[in-house]
């Protein structure tokens, strides 16, 4: 037996009850305002348009012919050459109006005046249709350039695929590139907003040059956007890796799509990196022989490592890798085969010259003057633009030298050992300390302040120099840099979580600066930033280094993607043992006070095995990389000259 159901009834209202009197505020309220008229003709106009096309047109021929009509009507009534007769007049606003709205106008007979209205309405109707047909076509295809999905018709241009916060440094280095050599253009790829990443790379552009950047949008790992570009085409190609979780992942399958695209045997340089080392060998494979992939933390880790063992270089290597000043450049001129590398450096009045890359791509830096560059060898120069350098034709080789195919290079000269001079902070091997903060006995300590994936490989790098790292995770809080010899701060964790890796690394900075008031002690910083638009906010002392790391690793993207023999010379340049860049004392090869120019000082530092190129004075932070030889000028002992030293 079923079960009945139980509803529940809402009791009555007692009879004697009234509802509650409103309050003061429903009182003053008052009934609704009733609509005006504009009110109910938006209205109308509302309810119109929802009805469609056919009631579109015939609201509109309504109101077409109310407005003609009487218009018609009225002219013809004052024109003094109508006719007299209500029949003439009537056949005469007829024609009118027809020739207003283009309905023909005919008169005489009903089939004569019908006929014409139709053929009307038929021209009408295809003038309308032939201007929604070119208004469509033009309208989708403003649309397709605002999407950027257009195809790129270029030869010799240079692409950029993907979007990462270090894409603006990349195209404004690359535009800057292109800018010197008076033409070209920079193409961008990405799976971004066409209108989007034009705004952030308009200030990229250098004023009045011949050079054009064109974004498309598309993923850089499909092949259909990928012919879009034409990578074929392109001089140059770098592949950067985007800001989010798998991105190696990303650049792999870019990688395998390019190569797809150009074929294996087009001669493309291909500059890729990658944010991980255990993704690098599978990257190489994936970019095919002759391309290049960057690893950005072992890159990062070394600069930084390097930040620490000379104190002030943060500015020197960035002025050393943009293209807003002199850059290296791979020259290989006719008749440098059997010519030293002492004879070339001396002819070379508007550069510095650094080393010699053999015509394997093996660098040679800071070689001994008496060097022989054999056939193939390019001179590797530090000048303004690659057109600066012009060497001046000098005799073939010496006696007892052979400069053919099978020709070895001489065997290099021990350079001339430092001479020490009193007062000069010595050039020993390693972490010299300078400023206010003397050498001690013994091994070095160095302060990590921070961590992320970079910190193990700065700590590796910094044991391979002979100093003991420290780390110290805790933030937000006063730090204790007695028993240090260095301090190093990292950018915060890594990953989405953390939107602000910076904030860590000011407020350790913040906290180092007043520690040093304090104690009046001050040690040498090398801090890390992410964000070029953090370091005027960062609070650094006058020993601190705020060295950019993903900046430095897009300029040095850029550098090699104009030149690939570029390379294996900045490999070196930045490796753990070998040349590198130092900042030496002027005092170390001219006595204190010595009124000389850097050309005489470039000379002084050849015959000590070094490679001069540029200088930073006593009182100014920032370097001056390949100043004029020419000028004569007093050496203070505070000056430093920056020298590549093998030592």
């Amino acid at each position: 037996m079923p079960k009945e159901r139980a509803y529940t009834v809402p009791a009555q209202r007692a009879p004697g009850r009234t509802r509650p009197a409103p309050g003061p505020a429903a009182r003053a309220a008052g009934p609704p305002a009733r609509p005006g008229p504009r009110d109910r003709l938006r209205y109308w106009i509302d309810r119109t348009v929802v009805r469609g096309v056919p009631a579109l047109s015939a609201w509109l021929a309504l109101a077409c012919l109310g407005l003609v009509a009487p218009a018609s009507a009225l002219l013809v009534w004052t024109d003094s050459k109508a006719p007299d007769t209500l029949q003439g007049k009537a056949a005469t606003i007829w024609r009118t109006v027809g020739q207003t709205l283009r309905l023909g106008g005919e008169v005489g007979p009903p089939l004569r005046m019908v006929l014409s209205v139709f053929l009307a309405l038929v021209s009408l109707l295809y003038v309308s249709f032939l201007v929604g047909i070119v208004t469509t076509a033009l309208t989708d295809r403003l649309a397709e350039l605002e999407r950027g999905q257009t195809t790129v018709v270029e030869r010799g241009h240079t692409l950029v695929l993907g979007w990462s916060e270090q894409a603006p440094t990349v195209v404004a280095e690359l535009l800057a590139a292109h800018a010197q050599r008076g033409r070209g253009a920079v193409v961008v790829l990405a799976d971004r907003d066409k209108a989007e990443m034009e705004r952030e790379l308009r200030d990229a552009l250098p004023p009045r040059a011949r050079v054009r950047l064109l974004c498309r949008r598309g993923r850089p790992a499909d092949p259909a956007a990928l012919a879009r570009v034409t990578p074929a085409a392109a001089g140059a190609v770098v592949v950067l890796p985007p800001d989010a979780p798998g991105a190696d992942g990303q650049v792999i399958r870019t990688l395998l799509a390019l190569r797809a695209a150009v074929g294996e045997g087009c001669p493309v340089q291909v500059v890729a990196a990658v944010r991980g080392g255990a993704h690098l060998p599978t990257a190489r494979l994936a970019a095919g022989p002759g391309a290049v992939v960057l690893d950005v933390d072992d890159l990062a880790a070394r600069l930084l490592v390097q930040c620490v063992l000379e104190p002030g270089l943060a500015l020197v290597l960035e002025d050393l890798l943009d293209f807003a000043g002199a850059e290296l450049h791979a020259l290989r001129p006719p008749g440098l085969a059997g010519r030293r590398f002492g004879e070339l450096a001396a002819a070379c009045p508007d550069s510095c010259a650094v080393g010699i890359v053999r015509g394997d791509g093996t660098p040679h830096l800071a070689p001994p003057p008496e060097t022989l560059m054999a056939p193939g060898d390019a001179l590797l120069v530090l000048a303004e633009d690659h057109r600066a350098t012009i060497l001046p034709a000098g005799p073939g080789p010496g006696p007892g030298s052979e400069a053919g195919p099978g020709a070895e290079p001489a065997a290099p000269v021990a350079p001339e050992r430092p001479v020490a001079v009193p007062g000069a902070v010595p050039a020993a091997a390693g972490c010299a300390a300078r400023g206010d903060v003397p050498p001690v006995a013994g091994p070095r300590r160095a302060l990590v302040l921070g961590w992320n994936r970079r910190g193990e490989r700065v700590t590796e790098g910094l044991a391979r120099c002979g100093i003991a790292a420290v780390r110290d995770d805790a933030a937000g809080r006063a730090v204790r840099t007695e028993g240090y010899d260095h301090v190093v701060v990292l950018a915060g964790p890594d990953g989405e979580e953390h939107h602000d890796p910076d904030g860590a690394a000011l407020v350790a900075l913040l906290h180092l600066r007043e520690r040093a008031r304090e104690s009046g002690r001050s040690v040498p910083v090398a801090a890390e930033l992410t964000d070029a638009r953090n370091r005027p906010l960062a609070p650094a002392g006058p020993r601190t280094d705020l060295l950019l790391t993903g900046r430095l690793a897009a300029l040095l993207m850029a550098q090699v993607a104009q030149d690939g023999r570029l390379a294996a010379a900045f490999d070196e340049l930045f490796a753990p043992a070998g040349p590198r860049v130092r900042l030496r004392p002027v005092t170390d090869f001219v006595p204190p006070g010595t009124e000389a120019s850097f050309a005489t000082l470039a000379e002084a530092a050849a015959r000590k095995g070094a490679a001069a190129l540029g200088y930073r004075l006593r009182n100014s932070p920032r370097p001056r990389l390949n100043p004029p030889g020419g000028g004569v000028r007093r050496w203070s002992p505070g000056d430093l000259l920056v020298v590549v030293d093998p030592s």
